[in-house]
């Protein structure tokens, strides 16, 4: 599990905490209408919605909020209009970042995410400038202690896993987009809560950093992944676990 993977986990897991959970229900809330928008309403022919709603599940969203969020996507209640948008830059040390948003207002959201590359030693760069580093995969991550790893091999490599891995205590799980949608659900079914389960982008490479940058760079993605519209953040900087240990109490 790359560098980039640690940290993604520590987040989720810090994001789990009661503190935090009003802000993750909103960015739930957000994919929730906007794939009922996209693809209608049905979870049973909406893949996407189907994605989102279970993700607000394993996040344990109320159903009458999940139910809300629908209806506000296909129209039967009033809600807010939210469109997607993308943002490709440059973190310290030469790691892309690409940030994909849901919003609102699209001139906004742009030159706050801006302000926050310029804020923290970064740059905005043009469209395609870092697109061409990553891979569109499926990526699925749970806690190793729900279940033994025999049955989660059996489990990947039955519905069609490219990669496993096992790090810190998490299993990641890599996957082409077409296989993602029935590997998700057979994972699910399987009695596993998933702290991730999303098609991203999975880079390619990776950029390996000293300590100087990293502090930098995981100051920069964690403001960005605090942000409202952010959706989620794709970069291809490993940390090596020493390095990560070293910097601990400054991020």
């Amino acid at each position: 599990m790359s560098g980039h993977s640690k940290w993604s986990t520590i987040k989720r897991k810090k994001a789990k905490e009661d503190a935090k959970r009003g802000k993750v229900f909103t960015k739930l809330i957000k994919q929730i209408v906007v794939a009922a928008k996209e693809g209608g309403g049905d979870e049973e022919t909406n893949p996407a919605l189907r994605t989102a709603v279970q993700n607000a599940r394993d996040n344990n969203m109320p159903k009458k909020n999940i139910a809300k969020a629908i209806k506000r996507g296909t129209g039967e209640l009033p809600g807010v209009n939210y469109e997607r948008c993308s943002f490709e830059g440059y973190a310290p040390g030469g790691v892309a970042v690409y940030v994909n948003c849901l919003t609102d207002n699209h001139n906004r959201t742009s030159a706050e995410v801006r302000h926050i590359f310029n804020k923290h030693n970064g740059h905005l760069g043009e469209p395609h400038s870092v697109s061409y580093l990553f891979e569109r995969k499926g990526q699925i991550v749970f806690e190793q202690s729900q279940m033994d790893e025999e049955t989660v091999y059996e489990i990947a490599l039955e519905n069609g896993a490219e990669d496993i891995s096992l790090d810190n205590g998490y299993y990641e799980i890599i996957s082409k987009p077409e296989n993602f949608e029935g590997l998700h659900e057979n994972i699910v079914r399987a009695g596993i809560e998933c702290d991730a389960a999303e098609i991203t982008l999975i880079p390619n490479s990776e950029v390996k950093l000293e300590a100087s940058d990293a502090v930098s760079v995981l100051k920069l993605l964690d403001t960005l992944e605090e942000h409202d519209d952010v959706e989620n953040v794709s970069s291809n900087f490993d940390i090596p676990d020493e390095v990560l240990e070293e910097i601990q109490d400054e991020i």
